[in-house]
């Protein structure tokens, strides 16, 4: 029966979609599963002492300030300290510079308001973060996929999508989500080449770019540009770069924050106070207290260490509980990695039968804006312990090698 409701949505709510992760995660929610589905840090790396220090020291010594509205842009001396950190990158920004926002989930919102239209066209990595088409979906965005490889966006692939004329290139080029893959210097340094001969910004989502586990650091894609540019000072590029605390600290304070040309900053603080007018002062300070004094660069070791055990583990138990047919990427840090099944296999189908046996991964299909991905999964490794993600393995390969095993033709 249709209800009074129905005919009153907005028409851009037939383009919105529950998130299957989301989804997957209210299913897997039973002590019993085994879950490599969502995207969650570790909860042993959080750190709670720090967090109790100084939301104390924030209540006893700014209480009123903390509890109160504040400023759109964010606290300052939190600005501050992102664009000092920034600085050791190459990149000159000011807090002028940046945007706290409740997430990156939300920057990513935001950058759809400001920028899309219906029917623009943005330029996305195939497979790429669910999150942001979902985000972007709303406003009536369409994607031109560029297939990618171990070494992330082909950008050789890339100018005849540039030539269509996109709003943006989307692009997560450390540890990407989904694939775990990096993007190669030199794609990097081409990425900034090509947007900036055909005049299309990037936006650059890089909210793992500090986990790295092995190999030397890459510099952003918003440092190349900048340098490319010849930037002298404040930062006025052609790159929208997003990253978060929630990789770092805890995704529980919501904390986030967008570097971007000031006047793109401006658009953006307007969009911010249409939606909820500041992010929450308390969260800020308190996630300043604990990161300020270089905790933040002694804690990132605990968490890289952590994570890498982990993804040694899971690869390693891959290699020994999986067919020959299955293939994955190894990932040099973040929090995923790829798995890639006989193109005959569907990821869904699988899935159905994986929780049957009390294990859970996300199916890839949903990461391919324009289609395809069937035979493709994501797992993630950075939540589980060594001990479950070898129980958690030893149940998927089961039911693999049992599929597979029905299907010779692709044993």
């Amino acid at each position: 029966m249709q209800t009074p409701w129905e005919y009153r949505y907005a028409n851009r709510t037939k383009r919105m979609g529950s998130s299957v992760i989301r989804e997957l995660l209210k299913l897997t929610e039973q002590p019993d599963i085994i879950s490599f589905g969502g995207g969650l840090p570790a909860p042993e790396v959080f750190p709670l002492k720090e967090f109790r220090a100084a939301c104390n020291y924030v209540l006893d010594n700014h209480g009123a300030q903390a509890l109160q509205y504040s400023t759109t842009e964010g606290y300052r001396p939190l600005r501050e300290m992102i664009a000092q950190r920034t600085a050791r990158y190459a990149v000159s920004v000011t807090p002028e510079n940046i945007l706290i926002t409740s997430g990156s989930q939300q920057a990513l919102d935001f950058i759809g308001r400001v920028f899309i239209n219906q029917g623009d066209h943005i330029v996305v990595e195939s497979p790429t973060y669910v999150g942001a088409l979902q985000a972007w979906n709303a406003y009536g965005a369409q994607y031109i996929s560029v297939p990618s490889d171990e070494n992330g966006m082909i950008t050789d692939e890339l100018e005849k999508a540039l030539r269509i004329g996109p709003k943006f290139i989307y692009v997560l080029p450390n540890f990407q989500n989904p694939g775990g893959t990096t993007l190669s210097l030199e794609r990097r340094q081409r990425l900034v080449e090509l947007a900036d001969q055909y005049g299309v910004p990037i936006v650059e989502d890089d909210p793992y770019g500090q986990l790295r586990f092995e190999g030397d650091h890459l510099p952003s894609v918003v440092s190349l540009d900048s340098k490319y540019r010849g930037d002298d000072g404040c930062y006025t590029g052609n790159v929208i770069y997003l990253s978060t605390f929630s990789k770092l600290l805890a995704p529980g304070i919501r904390l986030a924050w967008v570097i971007a040309p000031e006047q793109v900053i401006k658009k953006l603080v307007q969009s911010k106070q249409a939606a909820d007018l500041n992010t929450a002062a308390f969260n800020q300070m308190v996630a300043y207290e604990v990161g300020k004094d270089g905790f933040l660069d002694e804690h990132v070791k605990l968490i890289r260490s952590i994570y890498k055990e982990r993804r040694d583990v899971m690869i390693e138990m891959m290699e020994e509980m999986f067919p020959p047919s299955v293939h994955w990427t190894r990932p040099l840090g973040g929090m995923f990695l790829w798995g890639i099944l006989p193109k005959e296999m569907d990821a869904a189908e699988v899935l159905n039968i994986a929780i049957e046996r009390k294990v859970a991964f996300v199916p890839g299909e949903s990461f391919h804006p324009n289609g395809g991905g069937k035979n493709t999964m994501r797992l993630n490794f950075s939540y589980s312990n060594p001990e479950t993600i070898r129980e958690g393995i030893t149940r998927m390969g089961t039911v693999l090698k049992e599929l597979v095993a029905k299907q010779p033709s692709i044993s």
